[in-house]
């Protein structure tokens, strides 16, 4: 199995709630390091190309062609664990400036900033 690591930004196959198929997306692995250890499971939040609005927990990624990004996008405050099964593949991986912004907007959305 590939080992992801914090900040990958990955591409994750969600299945439709009514399981009538599935839809890939963007996101980034927020889980540390020692995370994945003993599990089978990644920390993730979601990211949108829609970045017409960003709000508490979301971060307007900069330098979003190294992450592998088509479009202009958002690391939003959404997240989720999946298992590490459901990664299509590595995109590319969030600056360090990015990820400094991406850490800081989840903890003031968490409440532990």
């Amino acid at each position: 199995m590939t080992e992801y690591n914090w900040g990958d930004v990955v591409l994750v196959s969600f299945a439709f709630a009514d399981e009538t198929g599935v839809k890939q997306r963007p996101t980034v692995i927020v889980s540390s390091g020692a995370y994945p250890q003993g599990r089978q499971e990644a920390i993730i939040a979601a990211i949108t190309s829609k970045i017409d609005r960003v709000l508490i927990g979301d971060h307007l990624i900069g330098d979003w062609h190294r992450a592998g990004l088509l479009f202009p996008s958002v690391a939003t405050g959404l997240i989720r664990t999946i298992k590490q099964g459901m990664i299509v593949h590595r995109l590319g991986k969030l600056s360090r400036d990015d990820l400094k912004y991406v850490d800081k907007q989840l903890g003031i959305a968490l409440g532990i900033a």
